[in-house]
């Protein structure tokens, strides 16, 4: 695992972390530089509102047994730039361009929450990009009431105007997004986390049935699956990515 690099991507600063057989690359590289037989496509890691790539590290090295994996730090969280300006659609583009960057595709990608709206963004627009999706805890692209929005006390690692941004599209969903799940050819799992977590388990059902052919399981950890149950969330993804 690298600590992190930085590349430039549809305008703004994208920092992300390698794991794989071989990891060679460094704070500040242009590519991943990684050398070495790799059996399997990259895997891209796209994280939940307000967290980062380290949120992935209890699971990122055991699904790169024997791949590349990226771990990104989408725009306004952690060390990645922080412009002002945001939206998912966005968010899709800055992911677009980096693989292009890193001459990287197809790719496997999964996506926690919020990085699952990003990733079914992704397989919808580029098709051709995405060869297998893992939606974990995502639900369909149907407006919501939504919870109070209120500022942690605390100082964050995301810029807060991102929240601001990001959490009405959300809320009140292009309804566009929603027709376009049927524009998904990826291989698609959608992991649900069961009675815990905050996500509605019917809706992430839904998710699944919206997306043709898509597998549904259901790992009762809460919303955080991959961390509160990384064992069984690596048994899950790495039999379906496999």
């Amino acid at each position: 695992m690298t600590d992190h690099a930085v590349v430039e991507a549809n305008g703004v600063g994208i920092a992300y972390r390698t794991y794989g057989p071989v990891d060679g690359a460094v704070d500040g590289a242009v590519d991943s530089a990684v050398d070495g037989p790799v059996d399997a496509a990259p895997l891209i890691l796209l994280h939940g509102l307000g967290d980062g790539m380290a949120g992935w590290d209890g699971v990122a090295g055991r699904l790169a047994a024997d791949r590349h994996a990226y771990a990104l730090d989408l725009r306004g969280h952690g060390a990645s730039d922080w412009p002002g300006d945001y939206g998912l659609e966005l968010m899709r583009d800055d992911v677009l361009a980096f693989l292009d960057l890193l001459s990287l595709g197809p790719v496997d990608v999964i996506g926690h929450s919020m990085g699952g709206v990003v990733a079914y963004l992704l397989a919808a627009e580029r098709p051709g990009r995405v060869r297998t999706l893992v939606l974990e805890d995502v639900p369909p692209p149907v407006p919501r009431d939504p919870p109070p929005l209120v500022r942690p006390e605390e100082p964050l690692s995301f810029d807060w105007v991102m929240v601001e941004a990001i959490r009405p599209q959300i809320d009140h969903p292009d309804p566009a997004w929603l027709e376009r799940l049927g524009r998904i050819t990826a291989r698609t799992l959608v992991i649900g986390g069961g009675p815990d977590s905050h996500i509605p388990q019917d809706r992430v059902a839904e998710m699944a049935r919206r997306i043709p052919g898509a597998a549904h399981v259901t790992i009762p950890a809460g919303h955080l699956v991959h961390e509160n149950a990384p064992d069984a969330f690596v048994r899950e993804v790495a039999a379906f990515l496999g």
